[in-house]
């Protein structure tokens, strides 16, 4: 059975559209990543993309398996060389490949959040501050979400109006240093180093812009900065 058939008309038209941005506007349970995995096994299966020119990104491990088993169902084939993932997982598939482009070993290690606790703990100790009046996880927590604004310690430091805050900036800027001297990088850095990757290597940009014909985002109204 033909994929597009049972589709309504604003989908289809979706599926179909191959020139220049497009933007799909729906309520939940609409069929929006339906209609990104039509539109994925469209694009290959009518030759318009080879599968590894295609890109699709989505939040969760559970969504990018979902939207990879969806298209290979429509295509009959497994489609591995196309890259479906979370943000997360190709931001570490890009780095691996090309983080001496940006001064980093490809062979970082990714800190879970146990790891990231236990720095931050180490920072509390080093800059004598009391634990009971600076929780771990709070400034952590606080790291994180300055991390997502893509605010560095200095920021932090300048914008902070109290005590607290200037004392999470002295964390911020020591768990910093300590994953960095580590050769290690938390998921918050995954994205950065991919932004400050793309941003200062006009080689692996270039590269990239051209691989990838199509880009595809799913629940793309909940991307940060």
């Amino acid at each position: 059975m033909d994929p597009l058939s049972s589709l309504n008309p604003a989908q289809r038209e979706a599926v179909l559209h191959t020139e220049g941005p497009l933007l799909i506007l729906a309520g939940a349970g609409s069929g929006k990543t339906r209609v990104i995995t039509t539109r994925i096994g469209h694009l290959i299966a009518n030759r318009l993309a080879a599968p590894d020119e295609i890109l699709a990104v989505t939040f969760t491990n559970k969504a990018a398996e979902e939207m990879r088993s969806r298209v290979e169902s429509l295509l009959g084939e497994d489609c591995r060389q196309a890259w479906i993932s979370t943000f997360h997982s190709l931001s570490a598939r890009l780095l691996r490949r090309e983080a001496p482009a940006i001064g980093l070993s490809r062979d970082f290690v990714i800190y879970d959040s146990s790891d990231q606790l236990s720095v931050v703990k180490q920072v509390l100790k080093s800059l004598d501050i009391d634990d009971k009046m600076l929780q771990p996880r709070a400034a952590l927590s606080r790291i994180s979400q300055a991390k997502n604004r893509m605010e560095t310690p200095g920021d932090m430091k300048s914008t902070g109006w109290n005590l607290r805050d200037q004392q999470i900036s002295r964390v911020y800027a020591g768990y910093l240093k300590t994953l960095a001297n580590a050769g290690a990088l938390d998921f918050d850095d995954l994205l950065l180093k991919t932004v400050e990757l793309f941003e200062t290597s006009e080689r692996v940009r270039n590269y990239y812009s051209h691989k990838f014909r199509f880009v595809l985002v799913d629940e793309y109204q909940d991307t940060n900065r």
